[in-house]
């Protein structure tokens, strides 16, 4: 019986100095001898956490959102950066970031090492896309872009009441009704849409954190206005981008249809209009573009500034000459763009001004009018002449993608939600 249990003690000892020359090797896991393991103690260790591409692991995060009249100095106080460094990297940010820039309602972040309440970093968000990144240790900043992601909508739907509403009850941006109205606008009465007039488009938008933040703009577009078919087919003739229907008449005109974008008419030409100011009949011979008090007013084609100045019934205006053919004018600005003046070169949809009131008028509003050879006509009823169609040279390639076009727009049901291509899906720095 002894010489079994001396066996017994052989073996186990053999067992364990096998086991403890396979733990040297790495052969044997330090689990087999029991206890807390390397493996075990490096999964409790905290993953490393990144945030606006700064290593945050174990630093204290501070968010939130710049108040009225807040200045970066007035910031960073509560966090013991001294005023010397806040100087040094407003004095280093100009080209990067005007600090004077920061803005109410924005977000911010700070980041402070663990028990202590001094910033190491400041993060300003100026837009979605973007964000300004200060080390505040070696007063020092970059601007970057977060990451994004590109998706394609196809899109239709109904006139009931208006294009507009139509446009933001599928979740288009103003931006991209805007673009909408004006490719159409020399086709399509948008003040007299009827009901169940019919639109199509296709764009891209780009996101940041599922936040639309910007559009590509339309990639092809479909109108159907008391019964006429409109399709809209981008193709490049002359070294330009320009679309044109499916018979290959150009949309693009000298002019844009209307000098502000997308907006209501409230007043038009006519020779006996009461005068709301003056409680008398008098001829009216501008557009009424009713809009709030500081809408951009764009100019309508390119030109050079006749006159930037106020007077006491036009208020604050512009003139502009066009060629020697046509004049037009903006009346009643609150101000004036600062780069306007006599003498400006001004360029198609360039804000020359803000709506106001300023003269004689009731209320915000833009008095648009329009001189041809040196009279003044009704700009609603103007026909402005198309750029050229599709040349002959360019007739079968415009031909193939007009096709394609066509049959891309037809799969669209305006009665249905919009369609996210998830395959067209990419991300993006």
């Amino acid at each position: 019986m002894k010489k079994k249990w001396i066996g017994y003690l052989t073996l186990l000892l053999s067992v364990l100095l096998i086991g403890l020359y396979q733990k040297e090797l790495g052969i044997l896991p330090s689990y087999f001898f029991g206890g807390a393991s390397e493996q075990s103690d490096s999964l409790s260790v905290e993953k490393d956490r990144y945030l606006y591409g700064i290593k945050v692991t174990g630093l204290h995060i501070i968010e939130g959102t710049v108040a009225k009249n807040q200045t970066l100095a007035t910031l960073l106080s509560p966090f013991n950066v001294p005023y010397q460094i806040i100087d040094e990297i407003a004095t280093k940010s100009t080209d990067i970031f005007d600090v004077r820039k920061i803005a109410a309602d924005k977000k911010f972040t700070v980041i402070t090492a663990p028990n202590t309440s001094t910033a190491q970093f400041f993060i300003y968000e100026p837009n979605p896309a973007e964000y300004v990144v200060f080390n505040l240790d070696s007063a020092t900043l970059y601007r970057a872009q977060k990451p994004s992601t590109q998706r394609k909508r196809e899109v239709g739907g109904t006139i009931e009441t208006s294009l507009y509403n139509a446009m933001v009850d599928k979740g288009i941006s103003p931006e991209l009704i805007d673009e909408f109205a004006d490719l159409y606008g020399w086709s399509v009465d948008f003040q007299g849409l009827q009901k169940g007039d019919i639109y199509k488009v296709i764009f891209e938008e780009k996101l940041v954190e599922e936040q639309v933040v910007s559009i590509s703009g339309i990639q092809l577009a479909y109108f159907k206005h008391k019964g006429q078919e409109m399709h809209a087919i981008p193709f490049e003739q002359d070294g330009q981008l320009t679309f044109f229907d499916q018979h290959g008449q150009s949309f693009k005109k000298a002019f844009l249809r209307d000098p502000l974008k997308y907006t209501r008419i409230s007043s038009r030409y006519n020779l006996n209009r009461f005068h709301p100011v003056q409680k008398r009949y008098k001829a009216h011979l501008g557009t009424d573009y009713a809009a709030p008090t500081g809408t951009e007013i764009r100019s309508v084609g390119d030109g050079t500034v006749l006159d930037a100045t106020y007077t006491s019934a036009n208020g604050n205006y512009v003139k502009i000459k066009h060629n020697e053919t046509y004049t037009t004018q903006y009346l009643h600005l609150s101000k004036i763009s600062k780069d306007v003046k006599k003498g400006s070169r001004i360029q198609q949809g360039q804000v020359i001004g803000y709506v106001g009131s300023t003269g004689l008028a009731t209320g915000p509003h833009l008095c648009f009018r329009f001189w041809k050879n040196g009279t003044q006509q009704d700009w609603l009823q103007e026909t402005i002449p198309p750029s050229a169609p599709i040349s002959p040279t360019n007739l079968q390639a415009f031909t193939q993608k007009k096709v394609a076009g066509m049959q891309l727009l037809s799969l669209i049901d305006p009665a249905l939600d919009d369609r996210l291509l998830a395959s067209a899906a990419k991300n993006t720095k």
